[in-house]
C-alpha cells in the first residue's frame, strides 16, 4: 500500500507499566506535617508510584516494550521506527532508544530509525507525532512505528515531593488504527519560559516556579484551544465547543490542575459565545469577560465560578481519564497517555465513533492540542483488547504500599546514587511481576546492566 494512501493512521496497541511500589498521599501528608487534605484535596491526588533502586526509566521501558510485543504477538522484525520521549536523563549522549535495541538486535533487526525526544513532559507527544508523520509519509517502509514514553518524576523533600510519579507507556503506530489521528485538527503553542527546568546536571531534581508553571500551562492551553477552534471552524464550517468531543484528556502534573484546565476551556467557550454555554452559565461567567488574560489567570473568583459551571461536563468528559494519574502521580511524558489509558480502561465498550481531544504540555515551554477519532477495530488491535492487555485495575490493585519512613529512605538512596558508578543493587525483585526488567548494576565505566525476572513457569527470560 502506498504510504500517502494510508488511512486512519494512529495507535494500534498500547501497554502501560508503572512500579509496584507506592505510597498513599493521605499517609504522606500526615507524615510531612502538611495540613489535612493538602495532597488529597489540594492537589487532587490519591496515591504516588515511585521507583526503588532496582527500577529506572530504562528497565520500565524494556518491560513495556517486551510486554507489548508479546501480548499483541508482534514480530520485533516488524518495527521500522522507534522513538522515545523522556526527560529523565541517565546519559547526556546515549539515548534510551539504544538500550531498547537489545530487544531487536537478538532477532537481527537493526534497521530501526528514531532516537529520543526531550523537552520536559512533551517529549512523548513529539515522539508520537514523529512516528505518525513517518507512517503518513513517503519514507514509510510498511513496518510499524513504536513510541515509548518513560519517566521517573522525583522532587526534593518539601511541598513539591507529593507531585512525583513514575511509568512507561509503549504505543504501536500504523494505518487502520482503532485510535486514529485527525491530523488537520491540531493547535500548538511554543514559547520561552523558566517555569520548570533541570539546569543542575548533578541532581535529578528540577528548579520549579510553581505559580508561573500553572500560569504558563493555562496560557498555553488557551492559545492551543484558540488555534484548534480556528482550524476546526475552517474545516467544518462551524464553531467548535466542548460539546463537539466526547472526552478531553489533559497532561496531569496533579489532578487539581486538570480540573482548572477543563473549566478554562468552558470559560473560553463563553468568551467565544459557543453552543456549550447556556443562559445560566453565561450569567455566572459574564462578570469575568472583561478581565485581561493576566488577570483571568490570577482570579480565584473566576476559577471557582468556571469550575462550578464545568462540573457536570467535567464528570462526564474528563473524570473517566483521571484514574491512573491520581493513583500513580505525575509521570511526565507518560502522564497524558496514562490519562488516555484510563479512558480506554473505563469506557472501551462505548468509545466507538467518539472524538477525544488531548492536551500535551511540557515546561519551558511546548504544548499541543490534538484530536483522535476512536473505533472498536479488529482483534488484536481493538479497543477492548487494548483495555484487556493493559489490565489497569489488576496492576493498581497488586501494588505494595510503603510506609513514609521507607519511602523517604528509598528517595534518599536514589538521590545518593544518581549519576554514580560502581553500584550493585540488592537485585531484590520480589515485588516485581514476572517478566519485569530490573537493574543489576552500574559498573566502574557507568555501564548499566539489566535482567528480566523469571516467568512463572520457572524458565528464565533472557537477561540483558
Amino acid at each position: 500500500m502506498a504510504a500517502h494512501n494510508n488511512k486512519n493512521v494512529g495507535i494500534l496497541a498500547m501497554e502501560i507499566y508503572f512500579p509496584p511500589t507506592c505510597i498513599q498521599q493521605e499517609i504522606l501528608e500526615a507524615h510531612d506535617g502538611a495540613s489535612k487534605g493538602k495532597y488529597t484535596i489540594g492537589l487532587g491526588q490519591d496515591c504516588m508510584g515511585f521507583c526503588t533502586e532496582v527500577e529506572d526509566v530504562i528497565s520500565m521501558s524494556l518491560t513495556a516494550v517486551t510486554s507489548l510485543l508479546e501480548k499483541y504477538n508482534v514480530d520485533p522484525k516488524q518495527i521500522g521506527r522507534l522513538e522515545v520521549g523522556s526527560e529523565t536523563v541517565l546519559d547526556k549522549s546515549k539515548s534510551i532508544k539504544t538500550f531498547l535495541m537489545q530487544i531487536f538486535e537478538g532477532c537481527g533487526n537493526t534497521d530501526i530509525e528514531g532516537v529520543d525526544s526531550s523537552n520536559a513532559c512533551y517529549g512523548g507527544t513529539a515522539a508520537l507525532f514523529n512516528c505518525v508523520n513517518w507512517v503518513e509519509s513517503s519514507s514509510w517502509d510498511g513496518r510499524y512505528g513504536l513510541v515509548v514514553c518513560t519517566d521517573s518524576a522525583v522532587y526534593a523533600a518539601g511541598p513539591a515531593r507529593p507531585t512525583g510519579g513514575a511509568a512507561a507507556i509503549a504505543m504501536l503506530i500504523g494505518p487502520d488504527a482503532p485510535i486514529a489521528f485527525e491530523s488537520k485538527l491540531r493547535g500548538s503553542h511554543m514559547a520561552h519560559a523558566y517555569d520548570f527546568y533541570k539546569p543542575n546536571l548533578a541532581s535529578e531534581y528540577p528548579v520549579v516556579d510553581g505559580k508561573l508553571s500553572q500560569t504558563c500551562y493555562l496560557m498555553a492551553l488557551d492559545s492551543c484551544y484558540k488555534t484548534f477552534c480556528h482550524k476546526y471552524e475552517k474545516l467544518e464550517g462551524k464553531k467548535f465547543s466542548i460539546l463537539d468531543a466526547e472526552y478531553f484528556v489533559f497532561h496531569s502534573p496533579y489532578n487539581k490542575l486538570v480540573q482548572k484546565s477543563f473549566a478554562r476551556l468552558l470559560f473560553n467557550d463563553s468568551l467565544r459565545n459557543a453552543s456549550s454555554i447556556d443562559e445560566a452559565a453565561k450569567e455566572k461567567l459574564a462578570p469575568f469577560s472583561s478581565l485581561t488574560g493576566d488577570e483571568s489567570y490570577q482570579s480565584r473568583d473566576l476559577e471557582k465560578a468556571s469550575q462550578q459551571v464545568a462540573k457536570p461536563f467535567y464528570d462526564a468528559k474528563v473524570q473517566p481519564t483521571t484514574l491512573i494519574p491520581k493513583q500513580v502521580g505525575n509521570m511526565y511524558t507518560a502522564s497524558l497517555y496514562a490519562a488516555f489509558a484510563s479512558l480506554i480502561h473505563n469506557k472501551h465498550k462505548t468509545l466507538d465513533g467518539q472524538r477525544v481531544i488531548l492536551f500535551s504540555y511540557g515546561s519551558g515551554l511546548t504544548s499541543t492540542m490534538f484530536s483522535l477519532r476512536l473505533r472498536e477495530g479488529q482483534h488484536p488491535f481493538s479497543l477492548s483488547n487494548i483495555a484487556s492487555v493493559m489490565n489497569v485495575a489488576d496492576k493498581l490493585k497488586s501494588r505494595h504500599e510503603f510506609s513514609p519512613e521507607k519511602f523517604v529512605e528509598t528517595m534518599h538512596l536514589m538521590e545518593h546514587r544518581y549519576g554514580a558508578k560502581d553500584i550493585v543493587t540488592s537485585k531484590d525483585c520480589s515485588l516485581l511481576a514476572p517478566g519485569t526488567y530490573y537493574l543489576l548494576e552500574v559498573d566502574s565505566m557507568y555501564r548499566r546492566s539489566y535482567a528480566k525476572k523469571a516467568c512463572e513457569n520457572g524458565s528464565l527470560a533472557n537477561g540483558h
